[in-house]
C-alpha cells in the first residue's frame, strides 16, 4: 500500500512525514521545500504478532508495512504547470490514496500562501488543481474514444460514454470518486487512471492545545469533516507538532509522554485505520517457528488467492486452508491443541479470510 502525503506548503507534511517515518526529510518554512518526493517504509503497529512471536519463540517478526510518499506542496495553477506542476501531479497517479493534510491551526510565526489559514478554501485549492488535471486527460481519451467509436467499436463506445459523465461531475467540480459506477463500469473507470478518483483521507493539522478537543470545539477542524462526510472520505485529526515529538522519544518514554497528553493513539495508527477502512483491507496472519507474519488482503479475499500472497504456487496448488482464530490460538498454546478443542476450522475455496484468522494453507504442487 501506497499513500501519498499531499498539501499546499507549509501545511506540515513533511513534518508528519518526518514523524511517522523518521526518514528525515527535509521539513522548512519556505515554499517548494519539497521538491524530489521523500519516501519511507513503516511497519503496521499490530501487538498480536509479538505475542504469537513469543508463543512460538519465532527467528522472525515480519508485520505488514505502507509506503508513505511526501510529494512536493502544491499551488494554485499546478495543473498549468504552475510551481512543480506535472511533476507534482505525476508523483499523484503513482499512489494507491491520497493523505492530505490540512493546516487547521493559527499561528503568525508559520507562512501560509494565501496569507490565512482557511481549510475549506485549501481543501478546494488543491481538488480545483486536480479536477483540472483531470478534465485535461479526460478530454484527450474522450477524442480518441470517439473516433473508434465511428468505426462501431462498442468498446469504445461505452468508454466515451463513461467519460462524458465523468466530464460532467468534473465540470462541476465533483471529484470523480464522488460517481457511483455498475459493477461492470468500474474496471474501465480504473483504467483511466484518474487523480480524483483517488481515495482520499484528510489530515487535520490542529494545534497542540486542542489535542483534547472535541471536533465541534474547534472551527477549522470542523470544516474539515463537513468536507470529509460530503465526499465520503475519510478524516484524522493529527497535532504534527506533537507526531514530531513522539518520534524523538525512545519507545518507554513515549507512552509516559502520551500518557501525559491524555491520547491513546498516535497519528501514525490514526492514520493506518483511517486507510485500510478506505482501501477496504484487512490482514490475515501466519505463524512457526520460522517466522510470524500479517498478510495485507482486501476485504472478501477468498482462501486461494489468500494463499497467493505468500506464493503463487500455493494458489494454483491449493488444497484447503487451516484456520484457528487468533484469540483461540493464545490460548490453546498452538494448532494441535485448537484442533483437539474444536477450534480449528478446514476450509475450502470458497472461504473467504477474516481478520484475527491465524492459517496454515495445505497445497500440492
Amino acid at each position: 500500500m501506497k499513500l501519498g502525503l499531499v498539501g499546499l506548503t507549509n501545511v506540515g507534511k513533511s513534518t508528519l512525514f518526518n514523524a511517522i517515518t523518521k526518514a528525515g526529510a527535509v521539513s522548512g518554512n519556505y515554499l517548494f521545500c519539497t521538491i524530489e518526493p521523500n519516501i519511507g517504509i513503516v511497519d503496521v503497529p499490530d501487538e498480536r504478532l509479538t505475542v504469537l512471536g513469543k508463543l512460538y519463540n519465532t527467528q522472525k517478526i515480519t508485520p505488514a508495512s505502507i509506503e508513505f510518499v511526501d510529494i512536493a506542496g502544491l499551488v494554485k495553477g499546478a495543473s498549468k504547470g504552475e510551481g512543480l506542476g506535472n511533476k507534482f501531479l505525476g508523483h499523484i497517479r503513482e499512489v494507491d490514496a491520497i493523505v492530505h493534510v490540512v493546516r487547521c491551526f493559527e499561528n503568525g510565526n508559520i507562512t501560509h500562501v494565501d496569507g490565512t489559514v482557511n481549510p475549506k478554501r485549501d481543501i478546494e485549492t488543491i481538488n480545483l488543481e486536480l479536477i483540472l488535471a483531470d478534465i485535461e486527460s479526460v478530454d484527450k481519451k474522450l477524442e480518441k474514444a470517439n473516433k473508434l467509436a465511428k468505426t462501431n467499436d462498442k468498446a469504445a463506445a461505452k468508454e466515451a460514454e463513461l467519460l462524458k459523465r465523468i466530464k460532467t461531475a468534473l465540470m462541476q467540480e465533483k471529484p470523480a470518486r464522488s460517481l457511483s459506477f455498475a459493477e461492470e463500469e468500474k474496471p474501465i473507470a480504473d483504467s483511466f487512471f484518474l487523480l480524483t478518483s483517488k481515495p482520499v483521507i484528510y489530515a487535520a493539522n490542529i494545534a497542540e492545545a486542542d489535542i483534547n478537543k472535541k471536533p465541534e470545539d474547534i472551527p477549522l477542524l470542523e470544516e474539515v469533516i463537513n468536507t470529509a462526510k460530503a465526499e465520503n472520505a475519510e478524516w484524522v485529526a493529527i497535532s504534527c507538532k506533537i507526531e514530531e515529538e513522539l518520534a524523538s522519544l525512545p519507545e518507554d518514554e513515549k507512552m509516559m509522554f502520551k500518557q501525559e497528553l491524555g491520547i491513546t493513539e498516535s497519528g501514525l495508527d490514526k492514520l493506518i485505520k483511517a486507510s485500510y477502512n478506505l482501501l477496504g483491507l484487512t490482514s490475515f496472519l501466519t505463524a512457526g517457528e520460522k517466522e510470524v507474519r500479517a498478510w495485507t488482503i482486501l476485504k472478501g479475499t477468498k482462501a486461494p488467492q489468500a494463499a497467493g500472497k505468500i506464493h503463487t504456487d500455493f494458489e494454483k496448488g491449493f488444497i484447503r486452508a487451516e484456520i484457528v482464530k487468533y484469540d483461540d490460538l493464545v490460548k490453546l498454546g498452538n494448532f494441535v491443541n485448537a484442533k483437539e478443542h474444536g477450534k480449528m476450522a478446514s476450509v475450502g475455496k470458497e472461504y473467504i479470510m477474516q481478520d484475527n484468522d491465524v492459517v496454515l494453507f495445505k497445497f500440492n504442487v
